[in-house]
């Protein structure tokens, strides 16, 4: 078989396993640990999920790894541990950038999670400085309604993002833990931007009660910014 023959069923398989997989573009977060950390895309099949990743280096002679052990964390409190990494290096060796502004990207391999499987939190257990991703949203439907309500708020109108994340709160929020908290959190940040106090603490004591496991961590955040009650 001629070396051209191998590329182009190279080609076709990878069509095809993209074809059976699901693809979840630039998906929603609730809440992040770096700032210039991001999740481009997931690939959800029956025989993996691939976590494809960004970060843009912001300081002079930065530099990035990642541990050997992250997991994705799943609502029912399972656990995926990573399978294979590619494009970074394991802790301790490491990435150094050469410049601001230069980007790495990179891949994370788990294995396959049960189909149906609307969110999920990637976590990298370490001692320091490591990331994290929680209420990460692979219900594609949810993320396109997510989009054009963040637009609204990015396009100053914050008071009609409010309505429609609200709305979306009162269909998701019970079947979707990683929506409940990116929907609350956001909730509240958009009451207190509107100047309504009153919805604001209404959705804050809801986020208390929700009885999420990151309850904590998103009232932390929260309260970092100055909202409490």
């Amino acid at each position: 078989m001629s070396g051209k023959s191998i590329q182009v069923l190279l080609l076709f398989a990878i069509l095809d396993y993209q074809s059976l997989a699901q693809v979840i573009l630039s998906p929603n977060v609730a809440l992040r640990s770096h700032e210039t950390l991001a999740i481009t895309s997931i690939e959800m099949s029956s025989e993996r999920t691939a976590i494809y990743l960004t970060i843009e280096n912001r300081i002079s002679g930065g530099n990035f790894c990642a541990g050997s052990n992250i997991y994705i964390s799943l609502p029912d409190g399972s656990r995926k541990q990573i399978s294979s990494s590619v494009g970074i290096p394991v802790c301790p060796d490491t990435h150094r950038f050469s410049s601001i502004g230069e980007k790495l990207d990179f891949l994370l391999i788990f294995p396959p999670l049960a189909p149906g499987t609307v969110s999920f939190n990637l976590i990298e257990d370490c001692k320091e400085n490591c990331f994290s991703f929680y209420g990460v949203i692979t219900d594609n439907e949810l993320n396109l309604k997510l989009d054009k309500a963040f637009a609204q708020a990015e396009n100053k109108e914050p008071a009609g993002a409010l309505v429609t994340l609200i709305r979306l709160a009162d269909e998701y929020a019970n079947k979707n833990p990683g929506a409940t908290g990116l929907l609350y959190l956001n909730i509240v940040k958009l009451s207190e931007i509107t100047g309504n106090k009153a919805k604001e603490a209404e959705w804050y004591r809801k986020l208390v009660s929700s009885g999420l496991p990151e309850t904590g961590l998103y009232l932390a955040h929260l309260n970092s910014q100055g909202i409490k009650f």
